[in-house]
């Protein structure tokens, strides 16, 4: 373990977060994993629990989540998945089919935006374990590559918890709902463990409980896109609920003249590239925001916000002119910009 790990783990390093009335502080372990950062906060109380278990019984959390969904891992379950038989249900455990069940069901709501099946495009795209450099791929891989994605070939079923590809070129990526659901799950630690009023983060999902540190919610900053050092786009309050953003600005891969970000639109082919630069929704839980930020991303400008407003999505895009002035479109409420410090999302 690190140093800096082992700070995380074995100091009770406290966050004092600013907010109505007085704030209390948080208690903060974290570390990475699913290759990006992750963290749990919780204000202190009685029945709370110290930071090592947390930390011990959240690293191990997230060690079943690699074993069961990382690309990177060749015996991992979503290798294996992957590799079955075309026609052949693989059984596999029900937290993955709930998670495949969920990509589905936003899937369908974004008309294919958002698809689990678009692995084939990632790699020619300069993403994934099989990324390349140079060129981007030709017009002939991608109507190849672009007919092996399809998320209506897919199926799964909850009892006994199987999934079955119709083809074998169908392929999953579940990074997006794979990140969500493990934010979620670290919530759940969290209340299991007794501390009520938790934040846990993965990346760029956020789920929330209780009234954070000074009582009115969790207070978290949006970051805005661009390079360098991120600024807040939006500070908002979190309670009992998700957050979860997406954005092509800064995960860009060494593939054509300008790189590619690695959100791609399943209809085309190619990185979801528009006045668009990130989507953060809230929702009950984030491997729903997670899927639905990207889907409302990939969906764009216009279509994203009239996709959510039909579906009743708290959703916030974020625009940038040809000036390069950042413009804003909020749908439902609950965005209302909070003033004082926040917690960035990793």
């Amino acid at each position: 373990m690190t140093r800096r790990l082992r700070r995380l783990a074995c100091a009770a390093a406290c966050l004092a977060l600013a907010g109505a009335g007085v704030a209390a502080e948080s208690v903060v372990v974290g570390g990475r994993a699913l290759g990006t950062n992750w963290s749990l906060r919780w204000v202190p109380g009685p029945g709370t629990p110290v930071p090592a278990l947390v930390q011990r019984e959240a690293a191990a959390l997230l060690e079943a989540f690699e074993a069961e969904l990382s690309a990177w891992r060749p015996d991992s379950t979503l290798n294996r998945l992957n590799a079955a038989p075309a026609g052949e249900w693989l059984p596999v455990s029900p937290r993955l089919a709930a998670i495949v069940a969920e990509a589905l069901a936003v899937a369908e709501l974004t008309g294919g935006a958002f698809d689990p099946t678009v692995e084939p495009l990632l790699g020619p795209w300069g993403h994934g374990p099989a990324a390349r450099q140079g060129p981007p791929p030709s017009a002939a891989e991608l109507e190849r590559l672009r007919a092996a994605v399809d998320w209506r070939r897919l199926e799964v079923r909850a009892d006994p918890p199987a999934v079955r590809r119709a083809r074998a070129e169908t392929r999953l990526d579940l990074s997006s709902p794979a990140k969500g659901r493990a934010t979620d799950e670290l919530a759940e630690l969290a209340r299991r463990l007794g501390a009520s009023n938790h934040l846990a983060a993965v990346g760029g999902d956020l789920r929330a409980a209780g009234g954070g540190p000074a009582g009115a919610g969790w207070p978290v900053g949006i970051a805005a896109p661009g390079p360098g050092e991120p600024a807040l786009a939006r500070r908002v309050l979190l309670r009992t609920e998700a957050l979860s953003t997406s954005g092509n600005d800064r995960n860009r891969a060494p593939v054509g003249p300008a790189g590619a970000g690695h959100l791609l639109d399943p209809r085309t082919g190619h990185p979801a590239e528009s006045r668009l630069v990130a989507v953060s929704v809230r929702a009950a839980t984030s491997q729903r925001a997670s899927a639905l930020a990207t889907g409302l991303f990939v969906l764009g400008p216009d279509a994203g916000p009239a996709r959510a407003e039909a579906a009743g999505i708290l959703a916030l895009f974020l625009e940038r002119s040809h000036g390069g002035a950042r413009t804003e479109r909020a749908t439902g409420p609950g965005w209302e910009p909070v003033q004082g410090s926040a917690t960035r999302q990793p």
